[in-house]
């Protein structure tokens, strides 16, 4: 039979010291803390303001609202995917946004990251609205009477008391950007094109594994990037544990 041969952390040493892998993973790394920040500055500010507007009394229509906005959520991430390829191309899209913006490097992986943060932004925005419903009735009209309404509450009563809840959004945005891979290959391929510039830790990892047009798969080396994804979700989701939601306890009640 097939002799095995134990090697330690050999592979770790390729992938980190052997230009090949190193180079293709600092790239997928570096692409995927791009893909999580514009998730944080576009994505979670729009969910906590839409909350923030939708959890108004008097604001009409408020389910409509809400539901219209969380159902691209539901939606196959193939079916968005190939939608969007579709829109944003320069020969079938919008006339009016006639630029290849999947076909340039500079900007493919940012307009892909809107793509993905028009998906899902209703996530965010469900949760907040919970959170925002949570609080007491109590505290908001102690602060009416001490004068504090409209956009001085949010920021000054409200806002506080959800922190909890928007660093939750925030953790689980970290690891849901950090294990990606089904919109990034839906719309640009195994290959994350154009020339890799696309390409984060879910693509590199399948591509690795799997293999793709000439590139055979090498199922060790694709253990090796997936134990890596595993450890930076775990180190992020650490710091966040035992650092951030620390911290935020005192605005709790």
């Amino acid at each position: 039979g097939q002799e095995r041969v134990f090697i330690g952390l050999q592979n770790f040493r390729t992938l980190f010291g052997d230009a090949i892998w190193s180079d293709q993973f600092w790239n997928a790394l570096g692409n995927n803390f791009w893909f999580f920040i514009i998730h944080m500055l576009v994505q979670n500010p729009i969910g906590v303001a839409l909350a923030a507007i939708l959890s108004h009394p008097k604001l009409r229509f408020a389910s409509f609202y809400r539901s219209a906005i969380f159902i691209p959520t539901i939606l196959s991430f193939v079916i968005v995917g190939f939608a969007w390829k579709l829109i944003l191309s320069p020969i079938w899209g919008l006339k009016a946004l006639y630029a290849p913006w999947l076909g340039k490097e500079a900007y493919a992986l940012t307009a892909l990251s809107l793509v993905s943060v028009w998906q899902f932004v209703g996530i965010p925005m469900m949760l907040i609205y919970a959170a925002l419903l949570s609080i007491p009735e109590e505290i908001l009209e102690a602060a009416e009477v001490d004068g504090i309404t409209g956009i001085s509450a949010f920021w000054k009563i409200k806002l506080p008391l959800i922190l909890p809840s928007i660093g939750i959004i925030s953790i689980l945005t970290f690891v849901a950007n950090f294990n990606a891979f089904d919109l990034i290959y839906a719309a640009q391929g195994a290959l994350a094109g154009p020339d890799f510039s696309t390409d984060i830790l879910g693509t590199f990892m399948y591509r690795t594994f799997f293999g793709f047009q000439l590139q055979l798969g090498d199922p060790h080396m694709g253990s090796t990037i997936a134990s890596a994804m595993f450890a930076i979700i775990l180190v992020g989701v650490c710091l966040y544990l035992f650092g951030i939601q620390s911290r935020m306890r005192r605005y709790q009640f």
